[in-house]
């Protein structure tokens, strides 16, 4: 089946833009001399991975479903961090891990000596501290984690006299689909705090946020900064787990206009999807998609106008506007471009609304279906 084809609504991922990220990706990875792992929060369409274990990809998980992925579907072991382990799960945690970072000093003094039993008993896994350099590049505050009063890692205060026996790494993470030069400032901040800590670890973790395939992004900078880095500190080996990067621009959300409604001076296309279902992200963060058919991120003067309407009961569900060459009709097609990253991760089913089937396209434009959702998938989940 070609794209035009598919019945809406539909996710479409595209093999031919995950292998251009890849490859990318892979090129900073040797020029910079660090490993790069893929951040299971931003995408998990497994179905696809099979191209990412060409690369040789590994990942980050924070949570038991994701380490379990990343075992099964990329075949190794993973790069742990969650904000809180317990007595119940740490234990598959370290059995899954090829890294550990713990969050706070009280989270690795209650879990070390499960720790050391571990690899007393044949197991190897890296524990490290998550560290926070209250350094802020994100304005918005759902997506920062060095904001005031923020519950991720520990501050310089806690360990001015050093690391507690164990700890082999230090983890940082302050970016959200940010450049190189955002990256700089929060390096800058975290050598002047945790500088006094790094003769004594083996790894640096410098979390995801590192938004390399975008258009315009400083690829160079980036290889100089880490290079650099590197330099200072030769023993460390370097980490960066980004998200967004992996699948960026990868994949859109196809849509179908099911009416059009004009209140007071408002015109808004219906379609059959939801923003707070379907892109929850395009509302938290918040950005308007680009929309293929429109004529572009801006409305156009005189020219057809209108919101989009998601079809769930939300009030709030809808973002606009944008313009197109002609009215909107009922039966008209949309594509919401960029609707792979943050968006399958984060869909859910409030008000039973249809759940968009996925499909992958090959380089030869041939679409496949992987998966279709049904009213068994609501129900199950209600349950």
């Amino acid at each position: 089946m070609i794209v035009n084809n598919i019945p809406t609504p539909a996710f479409v991922v595209y093999d031919e833009r995950i292998r251009r990220n890849l490859d990318l990706i892979t090129d900073v990875e040797r020029r910079a001399g660090v490993e790069i792992i893929m951040a299971f929060k931003a995408n998990a369409l497994w179905r696809t991975f099979d191209i990412f274990r060409e690369y040789g990809r590994k990942c980050t998980a924070s949570s038991l479903n994701e380490l379990r992925l990343g075992c099964e579907e990329l075949g190794c072991k993973v790069h742990t961090y969650c904000p809180a382990y317990t007595d119940d799960t740490i234990d598959e945690y370290l059995r899954g891990s090829s890294h550990i970072t713990f969050n706070s000093l009280g989270q690795w003094s209650r879990f070390a000596a499960r720790v050391e039993a571990f690899n007393a008993a044949g197991g190897c896994v890296s524990s490290g501290l998550r560290v926070n350099p209250r350094c802020s590049v994100i304005e918005t505050d759902i997506y920062n984690p060095a904001m005031p009063g923020s519950r991720f890692g520990v501050s310089a205060d806690d360990v001015v006299n050093g690391l507690p026996a164990g700890i082999e790494g230090l983890h940082f993470h302050a970016l959200c689909e940010s450049s190189s030069y955002d990256l700089a400032k929060v390096l800058e901040a975290f050598e002047s705090q945790f500088g006094h800590l790094l003769p004594s670890v083996k790894w640096v973790n410098m979390g995801g946020g590192h938004l390399m395939t975008r258009s315009g992004y400083d690829i160079d900078h980036l290889v100089a900064l880490l290079k650099d880095f590197r330099a200072r500190y030769p023993w460390l080996k370097v980490i960066l787990e980004p998200g967004s990067a992996f699948t960026w621009r990868t994949g859109d959300l196809i849509t179908s206009v099911v009416d059009v409604v004009t209140n007071d001076g408002i015109s808004t296309a219906i379609i059959d999807a939801s923003f707070t279902c379907h892109m929850p992200d395009t509302l938290e963060m918040p950005y308007k998609p680009l929309i293929s058919e429109s004529l572009g991120e801006d409305p156009v003067p005189d020219a057809p106008t209108y919101r989009l309407g998601g079809n769930s009961c939300l009030s709030g569900d809808f973002k606009g506007d944008w313009s197109f060459e002609k009215p909107l009709r009922a039966g008209d097609r949309l594509t919401l471009e960029d609707m792979n990253h943050y968006t399958t991760v984060k869909t859910h089913m409030f008000n039973g609304i249809q759940h968009p089937s996925i499909w992958r396209v090959a380089p030869d434009g041939e679409a496949t279906l992987l998966r279709e959702f049904t009213y068994n998938d609501y129900k199950s989940r209600m349950s």
